[in-house]
């Protein structure tokens, strides 16, 4: 369909959404689903900025509606990959006997303190527990063991393949020795995990001639366990060994993620962030692998992470530009990969105004009801001048992970969500800490 203008678009198109009406969201959702198709068996949900309470309680309905009559078996988090397997046993009804256990442990970004994310946990725990369900939900963390002032070292994830193999092999000597080489090469958690390390090259271990050896072993234990898939495989079951596999994979990525932190160069922000966002992509083709032939895979990240085109940020007086996640899953996936972004109009605990007139945020906030859903066709049947000129409202005075809609947003999702008003999550750190944490 054309669209003159794109106040029309939004008149015609828009699906109004109420958070305050179960039914109206289950309807909405119903609608939006069926307009992206039967061939996604991944859909993105972006957030316009970390802590939008609103935006994360429609999450939750938007899950548990796609779990109950859409076919979906898993959501993935924007949350440590490695860190969350606790989680899941907690969902799934094995490990840790209650949430506390996994708050901290089980969540990278401080995200398991946001009680919206207990409220999800403990649904899909619930869930699980009722024996009429065949289908057990799953829980899933995919972002990169990294944050923007903060690195895991990469022991846990080569501990995890180390353990595999000796629950393979035993207690051999080679194997003992293999972990003893490591270990030392290793050395301290806390020399990885240095925070002045992002902005700090010379902090960085990263080439450091130990993190050197240590990327050569990790790629040596890669090559064992690839050329030993049928024994291993036989030993231990292909679900396994393909758990071990990815983690290996991880460990040779945040190795090179360290490495670039250690890089005396103008673009080493950026291509850490580059390589985080890759490293998401990754996360994500894994899980779906998994999750393929029991359901479909709904993720939840910022929407700079979602998004089709690149990235963008404002760090002082430099502009960084990177591919995120989203464009890497459109060439993974394809038209089986869809992605709904977020968008605010007016959030005073965060800091945002009243959106500027002409901007897309005035246009959405002047449809009828406090939310809605709107496809966007990737831009395709809407004016090209209209999208062109199309103003960029203020940001955050704030929360400085909120980021505002472009004419871009109208190629790089495939709809979109907005919520005329929204609050900051219950459980979130204050919002000056917020400069600390990651996109």
């Amino acid at each position: 369909m054309i669209h003159s203008t794109l106040d029309s678009w939004i008149r015609d198109d828009a699906i109004p959404c109420s958070l305050d009406s179960p039914e109206s969201v289950n309807a909405t959702i119903d609608k939006v689903v069926a307009a992206l198709g039967e061939s996604v068996e991944l859909l993105g949900f972006g957030e316009a900025l970390h802590g939008g309470e609103e935006i994360l309680l429609l999450r939750n309905r938007l899950f548990q509606r796609l779990a109950e009559e859409h076919g979906y078996s898993a959501i993935a988090i924007e949350s440590s990959f490695p860190r969350s397997r606790s989680v899941n046993d907690y969902v799934v009804g094995r490990g840790p006997a209650s949430y506390e256990a996994v708050l901290e442990t089980g969540f990278s970004h401080g995200f398991g303190r946001l009680e919206a994310n207990r409220e999800l946990v403990e649904w899909m725990r619930a869930y699980n527990s009722d024996p009429s369900h065949r289908i057990k939900i799953q829980f899933y963390g995919f972002d990169s063991p990294t944050e923007m002032t903060f690195t895991d070292s990469p022991s846990r994830v080569l501990h995890f393949v180390l353990d595999y193999l000796a629950s393979i092999d035993g207690a051999s000597s080679g194997g003992r020795e293999r972990r003893e080489k490591i270990d030392l090469l290793l050395g301290l958690d806390s020399d990885w995990e240095n925070p002045a390390a992002m902005m700090d090259p010379s902090q960085s271990v990263g080439l450091s001639p130990e993190a050197t050896a240590l990327r050569i072993e990790t790629e040596d234990l890669i090559s064992e366990i690839l050329v030993r898939r049928p024994e291993l495989v036989a030993k231990g079951g292909e679900s396994r060994y393909l758990e071990a596999v990815h983690y290996a994979k991880v460990a040779r990525q945040l190795l090179n993620y360290h490495a670039v932190l250690a890089r005396k160069s103008s673009d080493r922000i950026a291509i850490g962030l580059g390589l985080r966002d890759a490293m998401m992509a990754e996360n994500l083709e894994y899980i779906v692998s998994r999750e393929r032939g029991r359901g479909k895979v709904l993720i939840y990240v910022h929407n700079s992470h979602l998004k089709r085109g690149r990235a963008e940020w404002q760090l002082g007086a430099d502009l960084l530009r990177w591919w995120p996640a989203g464009a890497h899953l459109q060439e993974i996936f394809g038209l089986r990969y869809a992605v709904i972004g977020t968008a605010v109009g007016i959030s005073d605990e965060n800091g945002i105004d009243e959106p500027e007139p002409g901007t897309l945020e005035a246009r959405l906030a002047a449809a009828p009801g406090t939310g809605l859903f709107i496809p966007t066709h990737w831009g395709r049947g809407l004016s090209y001048s209209d999208i062109e000129s199309l103003p960029i409202r203020s940001g955050s005075g704030k929360n400085t992970t909120y980021f505002p809609l472009t004419p871009q947003s109208l190629t790089d999702f495939d709809a979109l969500a907005f919520l005329d008003t929204v609050g900051y999550s219950c459980g979130g750190p204050q919002l000056q800490e917020w400069d600390e944490i990651t996109k």
